[in-house]
């Protein structure tokens, strides 16, 4: 999935992934996934995916800041 916000381009098949992840199994409507990812250049975003009654019904992509970023990961245990 590719995104453009303020002048950036967001693109999952070039970014790295740093850390993922996922809420409930395959088909639960509920269910999402969480991913944080890196562009070449630096930025860091957050990809989400999920069930119709999920944080993520669609693909999303948003920017998030290192800050925001380290407090995220520091929640996955």
């Amino acid at each position: 999935m590719q995104k453009m916000i303020k002048n950036k381009e967001y693109d999952t098949s070039t970014a790295s992934l740093i850390g993922a992840f996922t809420e409930g199994c395959y088909g639960d409507a509920a269910g999402y996934e969480e991913k944080l990812m890196q562009t070449p250049g630096g930025d860091l975003f957050m990809y989400g995916l999920g069930g119709p009654a999920s944080p993520y019904p669609v693909e999303t992509i948003k920017s998030v800041t290192r800050p925001a970023a380290e407090k995220w990961m520091s929640n996955l245990g």
